[in-house]
């Protein structure tokens, strides 16, 4: 299973998009861990919205599709959709 994912810094807002053969829960807790530069000076994080795939080549053109000017736009109005619905829920908090 592969995962595209977008978390959220608690701190200025940003959001990341990036793509995962990992659970997404256990990408975000290395992100939490500071993983790399980025989430290093921009965290912690939440997140916020998260696709299944079964093709590691559908989930990576999906992640760079939302890295495009069009894709942002579409991304924004997932996470507003999503925060209209009351936020994200993980399987793990019921």
């Amino acid at each position: 299973m592969y995962f595209v994912y977008f978390i959220k810094s608690a701190s200025n807002s940003k959001i990341y998009c990036g793509s995962t053969d990992k659970d997404s829960i256990i990408r975000l807790a290395e992100h939490n861990r500071h993983s790399n530069q980025w989430t290093k000076s921009n965290g912690p994080f939440e997140l916020v919205y998260y696709e299944k795939y079964l093709c590691k080549h559908d989930a990576i053109n999906r992640e760079k599709v939302y890295k495009t000017g069009f894709g942002r736009l579409v991304r924004d109005a997932i996470i507003q959709a999503v925060s209209a619905k009351g936020g994200f829920r993980n399987s793990a908090e019921g």
